[in-house]
């Protein structure tokens, strides 16, 4: 085991000469000729020291002595995570409005944008959530133009969703933004980010009610001209929606009690408060 150990400890500090603080199983027993029952062994004497990490099986992270035993933020390994995983994604929502302007600050909530049900997991106070998009729309959406490139600390660029793709995400996943009036602060924040002829082409792979409540709201925000590019989807709408999707049916038992808004064919449901700060929580 001693040999084991060392031969293990050679590989990880090769890794970190060659600046990849992460590998996998797959890799290292690879690049070592260990048996695998030999590899866990060791791996696992070395999580319990907290000089690994594992946030996946079979994925680990190397923790450097300036990290003092604790896992980085998920920034600089969700790439390679991924692609360990073998799936494409996208960083979004809160995680990538906080790359436009919305925050300084990362927020402990990371959300990750993936064309399949993958389990949510934590680990040393990264929080990872994986929203699921269904596979026709995420290929549709997750195109390398709308999208933009993050630099992790230990230079390995992630991928997240532009400002476009953002504002339109935040206002389909709503529940996962923490509530309407986040979501009208992060127009407000963003909005202006966005391209107005970018915007619209990916509009079309939303549905219409989704479009027309990201262009109230950039309407009620001042963002003129990114509302205006989305003033055809309402021109098309079939039905008058709720501004604020229903939760129960009690939401919907007095609709003629709401203002109409003729323009976005939307039953204004909700009193939009923006002196509350953003909110990076589930």
């Amino acid at each position: 085991m001693i040999g084991e150990m060392t031969v293990l400890n050679q590989y990880l500090d090769d890794r970190l000469a060659q600046s990849h603080a992460f590998f996998s199983k797959k890799e290292a027993l690879e690049a070592l000729g260990m048996k695998s029952s030999a590899f866990v062994a060791a791996a696992g004497r070395l999580v319990k020291k907290r000089q690994l990490a594992s946030p996946r099986r079979g994925f680990y992270l190397i923790l450097r002595p300036e990290d003092r035993g604790q896992v980085p933020h998920v920034l600089n390994w969700i790439d390679p995570l991924m692609k360990h995983i073998g799936l494409d994604y996208r960083i979004g929502l809160l995680g990538a409005a906080c790359y436009h302007g919305v925050s300084h600050q990362a927020p402990m909530i990371f959300q990750v944008i993936v064309p399949e049900q993958l389990r949510d997991f934590d680990i040393d106070g990264n929080q990872v959530r994986f929203i699921y998009q269904a596979p026709p729309m995420f290929n549709k959406t997750n195109r390398p133009s709308w999208l933009m490139q993050v630099e992790g600390r230990w230079g390995a660029a992630a991928k997240a969703s532009g400002s476009e793709l953002t504002l339109l995400d935040c206002v389909r996943y709503l529940r996962k933004v923490a509530g309407f009036d986040n979501l009208a602060q992060i127009a407000q924040d963003m909005g202006m980010r966005a391209d107005p002829k970018k915007l619209a082409m990916i509009a079309t792979n939303y549905e219409n009610s989704t479009v027309r409540r990201l262009g109230y709201l950039l309407d009620f925000v001042g963002h003129v001209r990114q509302a205006k590019a989305l003033e055809s989807f309402a021109q098309k709408a079939k039905s008058t929606k709720l501004l604020k999707p229903p939760v129960s049916w009690f939401d919907e038992i007095h609709p003629q009690s709401y203002k109409q808004d003729s323009k976005w064919r939307l039953m204004v449901n909700h009193d939009i408060d923006l002196d509350c700060p953003i909110i990076f929580e589930e």
